[in-house]
Order: structure tokens, then C-alpha cells, then sequence
């Protein structure tokens, strides 16, 4: 197996331990202990106020990641035609826009001043998550042109 299928394959591994992993550590204000957030808490968080905004969480963040990484797979395996490749870029997009939604979300509470809100360990895993998946798609593009 090629080291690029090797580390495409390691996010199916990857992504999953950064949905458990804390993104964020909000408190209300400093006197009070900070609450971790990871992805599955947001999503089960919010499923009981907006399933909307809970399903769109699910796509971007679990779907949008895990399907980029399959059809990745499925491409660099020759189990899939060539002519999938245009929605690597689509899928990409798609798992891309959740870490600015969250980058969004981390602005506007810092800057209302309320509350605490530190950046956990969890969200440089994600973010490395989609990065990495990034790059191994332009890898693979390259190499199969």
C-alpha cells in the first residue's frame, strides 16, 4: 500500500478521535469552571434546540470528511473512475467550511467579552484532520495527472 493511501486511510482513524475531542472550553464568566466541547456534544447540544443546525454540523463535520477520504480512497484504488474526481473538490469544500464555522463562532464570543472561550487541543486535531485531507488530494491530483 502507497504511503499516500496509508495516510488518506489514517483519517478514518483521525477524524473520529477529533468529533470526541474537546474544540473549545467555555465558561460564562471567570469565576466559573470551563465546559469542553467537542464536536458530538455540540451536535447532541444542539439536536434538542435546532435539528437544522445539528444536521448541517453532521454533514460538514462527520459526512462531508469521512466521504472525501472514501472516494479518495476509491480513486487512488482504481475502484473508482477518474471522472469522481471533481467532487474531491466539492467534498473538500464541504468538510473545509465547518472549521470556519467554528473559526467564525470563536471571533464573535471572544469579542462580545461575556465569557471564557479557550481553543482545546481538539480543534488543531480536526483542523490538522482537514488540512492533511486537503493536501492529500492535491498530492494525488498531481500525480495522477
Amino acid at each position: 500500500m502507497s504511503p499516500l493511501r496509508l495516510a488518506n486511510l489514517s483519517l478514518l482513524i483521525a477524524f473520529p478521535i477529533g468529533w470526541g475531542a474537546p474544540l473549545l472550553r467555555a465558561g460564562f464568566l471567570p469565576l466559573f469552571g470551563l465546559s469542553e466541547i467537542s464536536v458530538l456534544s455540540g451536535v447532541a447540544s444542539l439536536w434538542q434546540t435546532d435539528i437544522l443546525l445539528a444536521l448541517l454540523v453532521i454533514v460538514l463535520a462527520m459526512v462531508a470528511p469521512i466521504a472525501k477520504v472514501l472516494t479518495l480512497e476509491g480513486v487512488l484504488s482504481n475502484r473508482l473512475p477518474v471522472r469522481i474526481k471533481p467532487w474531491l473538490f466539492h467534498l473538500g469544500r464541504l468538510a473545509m467550511a465547518d472549521v470556519f464555522l467554528i473559526a467564525i463562532y470563536i471571533t464573535v464570543a471572544k469579542g462580545i467579552g461575556i465569557g471564557r472561550l479557550e481553543v482545546a487541543w481538539g480543534m488543531y486535531l480536526f483542523t490538522a484532520c482537514v488540512v492533511t485531507s486537503l493536501a492529500l488530494s492535491l498530492i494525488s491530483a498531481r500525480k495522477q495527472t
